[in-house]
């Protein structure tokens, strides 16, 4: 038994796919099926049920799960007890972005960390904000920057980095420009264009909708700022955003603040262990880069916010 074997059943385990799996731990599919075959020989027992499209572990499997998971952490914990007397941080640091979302503050914290400690690999992997909260909750990510609806999720620590209004956002002939105060009941008389499920913007409208027994029509969604703006921009539909994602397409949408949802979009930095001195080192790097004053003299701005510190540059998407 290797601790490759395991590290390969673990990555099967966790993504229900053999073909994620291989993506994930950098080899073939079929290398990946070998290896498992193989540790299924070792071990006289069958670890997953391949009869479906989505990969199961069996009883076995589920019993070693949590085995192998310990094996590889507490090889992990060799080479880094090593580091630690030499003064050298190892190791491997899995990275969550939310999709659509550019903050370079967060660019800036992963080169000084890797300018600082060359020796630990960084990962970078982007998806929807509550597969990242389920990624470090389940420790396959360390450290995520997500947009959500509460300060913290469950379980999690969190640094808050923004936090701000839900806006309409309409070309400036569309009836909703001409008014001072716009409320859902308004807003649901059009066709909207927002974010898909699984993001945080997308959680507080919707949330506010449910609350009010309200059924929008999502008639469109897109992940990224730049063509929910577009969409909007187009006549297409009524686009749901952020105070600072709308001030980035003043020139093209006239943003109202939607009056009766008070719960702000947030995007939050989360993280769950800080047991590997690579972790506290990261965190320590993120924190200095998104508390960093914002230049005088700025190219961008992104209008109105309500940051729990300085506006960070980069456009945004909770």
């Amino acid at each position: 038994m290797e601790l490759r074997q395991l590290e390969y059943f673990v990555a099967v385990a966790e993504e229900r796919n053999f073909t994620r799996a291989a993506e994930r731990v950098h080899i073939s599919q079929s290398g990946v099926s070998a290896q498992i075959r193989q540790l299924e020989r070792e071990l006289g027992a069958e670890l997953f049920d391949r009869s479906a499209r989505t990969v199961t572990l069996t009883v076995a499997g589920k019993a070693a799960l949590e085995h192998a998971r310990a094996a590889l952490a507490a090889a992990g914990a060799v080479g880094q007890a090593v580091g630690d007397v030499t003064d050298l941080i190892r190791g491997h640091l899995t990275v969550g972005m939310v999709i659509g979302c550019s903050l370079t503050p967060l660019f800036d914290a992963l080169a000084a960390f890797h300018q600082a400690h060359p020796g630990v690999e960084i990962s970078l992997l982007e998806d929807s904000s509550d597969r990242l909260i389920e990624g470090v909750r389940t420790g396959t990510v360390d450290l995520a920057l997500i947009g959500a609806a509460t300060a913290t999720p469950d379980g999690l620590d969190a640094l808050t980095i923004i936090s701000e209004r839900l806006v309409a956002a309409v070309p400036a002939g569309h009836p909703l420009a001409k008014q001072r105060r716009v409320t859902l009941r308004h807003l649901i008389a059009y066709p909207i264009v927002c974010m898909p499920p699984g993001t945080g913007l997308r959680t507080v409208f919707d949330q506010a909708c449910a609350a009010q027994s309200l059924q929008p029509a999502i008639s469109l969604q897109a992940s990224a700022a730049d063509a929910i703006a577009g969409l909007a921009a187009r006549g297409l539909a009524v686009a749901v955003l952020t105070d600072s994602m709308a001030a980035s397409y003043r020139d093209r949408l006239t943003a109202r603040t939607i009056d009766d949802v008070d719960t702000p979009a947030l995007l939050a930095l989360i993280w769950k262990n800080t047991h590997s001195p690579g972790m506290r080192e990261l965190l320590v790097h993120s924190r200095q880069a998104f508390t960093k004053p914002a230049p005088a003299t700025s190219p961008r701005t992104h209008g109105p916010s309500r940051p729990t510190s300085s506006p960070p540059p980069g456009r945004t998407s909770t």
